[in-house]
């Protein structure tokens, strides 16, 4: 038990210390995923691909047939085993030539299914129009679509578009002598002043040196020192991992379809007043039968007879005091016993009111 005590409260102090990863909330200006896409055929379809009429798809045929010395007319072509398909990927930071990614094919056409089709060698291209990528190989939809000839049918997933694992070959790199750096810029995730600040302040504690200094809410400039000159990479590194308690606004997120609310830790009530009570109105109907007396000459009929009952909820006045945390507002509505939809009922009230010290955003 002693030790189990030890090791929480180890991590107390250490998620308190520390708090959370530079890494998790800023990332460095260069750094990042390129993307990439090009025109290819998907062949091998089992009479799953376009249809002969689709102009596009045949003469990308008859072009690729003729580079490979075989001359033949589009209007000769016929075949449904071939599908004309977009390919996307994404070329990632410091990628060298040599490695390989997976990319996604997606059918352009009205080709049915793309299983068990294989991928020609496509160019992939980024936005400046150079190929940086050679994709080719199987396709892999990893669904399935079965029908029968009286027009029912199964179909799992979406067997247009497949996946080749490791099915591009980078032939080009992008350029970035990182280690050559003299300057990094880190860029946050979610831009407020309080955490750049913070942010920069922790690494020139770190480095026990003013190189840091933030340029505006979401940007940090980082002068790299003379020892670090030629190693950029440690630098990062040690800055990746500096820990920084981050900022944010008082926010309570209502989503009013589901009833879902979501508060955070930040947000505060002033002292006010609630009362939240429902009016309820049952209706009951029956019917009596009205039978005359024995020898007389009345008829026996039968009356409705309709109840009315309404009761309006009778919730006293609870007094809210203002809460210092988010564990106090939570009790403090709990008491009034409110659902979730009754707290977006109460929260639009209390921003109305001026009560509400926080965003209230409502998707």
């Amino acid at each position: 038990m002693q030790t189990l005590l030890s090791v929480l409260t180890l991590m107390v102090l250490t998620g308190h210390t520390y708090g959370v990863r530079i890494k998790d909330i800023a990332k460095i200006k260069g750094v990042r995923q390129n993307q990439l896409v090009g025109y290819g055929l998907v062949v091998g379809l089992n009479g799953t691909g376009d249809n002969d009429n689709l102009d596009f798809m045949i003469q990308s045929m008859a072009a690729m047939l003729e580079k490979m010395g075989v001359t033949v007319k589009a209007e000769d072509i016929e075949s449904e085993n071939v599908a004309a398909v977009m390919v996307t990927g994404e070329l990632p930071p410091f990628a060298r030539a040599g490695s390989r990614i997976d990319v996604i094919v997606s059918s352009i056409g009205d080709a049915e299914n793309l299983q068990g089709g294989t991928l020609l060698i496509t160019p992939l291209r980024a936005v400046n129009g150079q190929v940086y990528a050679v994709a080719q190989g199987p396709v892999s939809t990893g669904g399935f679509e079965a029908s029968g000839t009286a027009g029912g049918g199964v179909q799992k997933n979406f067997p247009t578009v497949g996946r080749v694992p490791n099915g591009a070959l980078i032939e080009k790199e992008i350029s970035l002598d990182f280690n050559q750096k003299e300057t990094l810029t880190f860029i946050l995730q979610h831009p407020d002043f309080t955490t750049a600040s913070r942010m920069a302040q922790a690494i020139n504690q770190a480095l026990n040196k003013k190189v840091a200094h933030t340029q505006d809410a979401a940007t940090i400039l980082v002068n790299v020192p003379e020892r670090y000159r030629g190693d950029t990479v440690a630098l990062a590194t040690l800055i990746e991992n500096l820990g920084v308690t981050p900022d944010t606004v008082s926010k309570i997120v209502i989503n009013e379809r589901t009833g879902t609310v979501i508060m955070g830790e930040n947000v505060r009530i002033s002292t006010v007043a609630i009362a939240h009570g429902n009016l309820s109105i049952q209706v009951k109907e029956s019917q009596d039968v009205s039978q005359p007396l024995p020898f007389s000459e009345g008829v026996t009929t039968v009356t409705p007879d309709t109840e009315i009952v309404v009761e309006e909820g009778k919730k006293p006045l609870f007094l809210v005091e203002s809460g210092i945390s988010i564990g106090e507002v939570v009790r403090a509505l709990n008491a009034i016993g409110v659902s979730p939809r009754d707290l977006i009922a109460i929260f639009q009230a209390l921003k109305a009111a001026g009560a509400l010290q926080a965003e209230l955003e409502i998707i």
